[in-house]
């Protein structure tokens, strides 16, 4: 349990006290209002309750926060409880029991700050997700670090969870990609073909065409144009397919899962999901075509699923989609990390999960929003190797894993971002990767050194750190798991991004105040309380890390 938790207990249970001793008046009341103060000379926590209660109780909010204050004194976590105007509760934790929990810290290793919460529940996150008709462009991996980095956080926290990749093979883009591909493999050959209007205009199907062709030579060319088409398409879907694998490894993003969208309708699951809607007088036919009268359960309007040639729509694959996972697959929550372009539909998914009768919490919708790349100032626009647009393997290439992941996550998934490839190469205080790498490399190097030394520091005495850098690095390490309960309840994985910097700075900060490893025989005792301490801080800072799928270094 993060100690945020803890000290909510403890408020709470001191208001429980007083309401039995008849100090204030029953009633219920579950939410301490526990925050973090920005000012630290008001402590660890801050409590508003009393001021929540004021109207409720009918009095005045110094009253009720002095009766549960007075509850919380003698505590061996707490070192002072005070109340401030107008009704505020300020909490400072014991000093010895901060340092302590280094021994908790040293203990617990690779599962500090892990957590229960999910309980083992089944969750799926399906992210990425890009048509199989092209290479994957930077916001595709924008939205691939975000989602791996939710799946990682939430095993931390105990979810049983499945990564997915949905591909949309089947439906109209198909039939634009194929025709695209064999009018591009025709016109290697020297035939006057014509890109189709709704086909696909990039470089990149000129190579493939190319690849195709010196792979398969003019094979393709003596079967009929649409058995022909079909073929070649076929085979530039699977290499494209096969692009994308090794482009999301780049990435160090991982799947459990490749979930094709031709197989709902191959394996009859559109059937079961039409029959589910159709029974519960959802879906309705004019115009001669077969509409989902989501309008009914608060979309804006309602939805073609089947086109009036017969050919169903995207919004009938997810329909068909969403019934596989919840009532196939059985997952006690879904997470769909989409593209900017989904922006509406999120209330056409709200309108599924209704019409399938299942709560409404058990889909997240997360749309990723859009990249800006810049150089310095200046915006990048244009890939070197595709010549048309920005693709992942660019950019991985160009500055790497570990800042690209970390500059994804640095930003809310709903806001827009810049991401300056300059700074992201920058070996500098600058740059945030280096930063906070730079901070694990430089406890890597101490301890390297007490182990040169030959220095046993298990036996360090803790109640020895008394510096405020000192105790400051300890509170900070202490948040770490609430940063993963708050990204677990709310899903927003920048929160890891932003406290890991925190923590750097932490280190840095002490660093810069206190020796660690002194050769002076007077400072032996406090060099293996230092040592402890920053082997506590190298775990967290390695869990962070960690989490972000990014590299922790010993060197740089």
């Amino acid at each position: 349990m993060a100690i945020k938790e803890e000290i909510s207990e403890i408020l709470m249970e001191s208001l429980a006290k007083a309401k039995r001793g008849n100090s204030l008046p029953s009633l219920e009341f579950e939410d301490a209002s526990m925050e973090r103060p920005q000012n630290t000379e008001h402590g660890d926590f801050a409590s508003s309750i009393a001021l929540k209660l004021a109207r409720p109780m009918r009095m005045n909010p110094m009253e009720i926060a002095n009766h549960i204050a007075e509850g919380m004194q003698n505590n061996s976590l707490l070192d002072n409880v005070s109340v401030v105007a107008p009704g505020f509760i300020n909490i400072t934790l014991n000093e010895d029991w901060l340092r302590s929990q280094i021994n908790v810290i040293l203990e617990k290793g690779s599962t500090f700050g892990s957590t229960d919460i999910g309980h083992g529940q089944k969750v799926q996150i399906e992210f990425v997700s890009a048509n199989p008709v092209g290479p994957l462009h930077v916001a595709h991996a924008r939205g691939g670090v975000i989602g791996s980095a939710i799946a990682n956080i939430l095993e931390a926290a105990n979810y049983n969870v499945s990564r997915e990749y949905y591909f949309n093979d089947a439906g109209a883009q198909i039939s634009h990609f194929n025709e695209t591909l064999w009018a591009r493999y025709q016109q290697l050959f020297q035939i006057v073909a014509d890109v189709p209007e709704d086909g696909y205009k990039g470089a990149y199907m000129v190579e493939m065409a190319q690849t195709i062709k010196d792979e398969y030579g003019d094979v393709f060319l003596q079967s009929e144009e649409i058995e022909a088409s079909h073929k070649l398409g076929q085979v530039g879907l699977e290499k494209f397919m096969e692009s994308i694998k090794t482009d999301v490894g780049l990435l160090r993003i991982s799947f459990d899962s490749w979930f094709n969208e031709a197989s709902l309708y191959q394996q009859g699951q559109f059937e079961k999901a039409m029959s589910i809607l159709t029974e519960k007088g959802y879906v309705e036919k004019h115009d001669g075509a077969t509409w989902f009268a989501s309008s009914k359960l608060g979309d804006e309007k309602d939805k073609v699923l089947i086109r009036s040639n017969g050919i169903p729509t995207y919004f009938a694959s997810d329909v068909a989609y969403h019934y596989n996972k919840f009532f196939e697959r059985n997952y006690d929550k879904v997470i769909n990390i989409w593209g900017a372009d989904h922006q509406g539909h999120a209330s056409f998914m709200k309108a599924i999960i209704k019409a399938f009768e299942l709560p409404e919490e058990n889909l997240s919708l997360i749309i990723n929003q859009l990249v800006t790349l810049k150089r310095g100032g200046e915006i990048v626009r244009i890939s070197k190797r595709t010549g048309d647009i920005v693709t992942l393997r660019d950019v991985v290439e160009e500055v790497g894993p570990d800042a690209c992941r970390f500059f994804f996550l640095s930003r809310d998934a709903n806001s827009q971002m810049d991401f300056d490839l300059e700074l992201a190469v920058k070996e500098s205080q600058e740059n945030p990767v280096y930063y906070i790498q730079y901070a694990h490399a430089r406890i890597a190097s101490i301890l390297r050194l007490a182990e040169d030394r030959k220095i046993n520091y298990s036996d360090g005495i803790l109640d020895l750190l008394t510096h405020e850098s000192e105790l400051s690095l300890i509170r900070k390490m202490l948040i770490f798991p609430e940063i993963v309960e708050l990204i677990t309840r709310t899903l927003e994985p920048h929160h890891i991004a932003h406290y890991s910097i925190e923590l750097a700075t932490a280190f840095h900060w002490m660093y810069q105040n206190c020796r660690v490893v002194s050769s002076l025989p007077e400072d032996e005792a406090l060099t293996k309380s230092r040592l402890k301490l920053v082997e506590a801080a190298m775990i967290v800072l390695s869990r962070c890390l960690d989490l972000m799928s990014m590299d922790a270094p010993n060197e740089m």
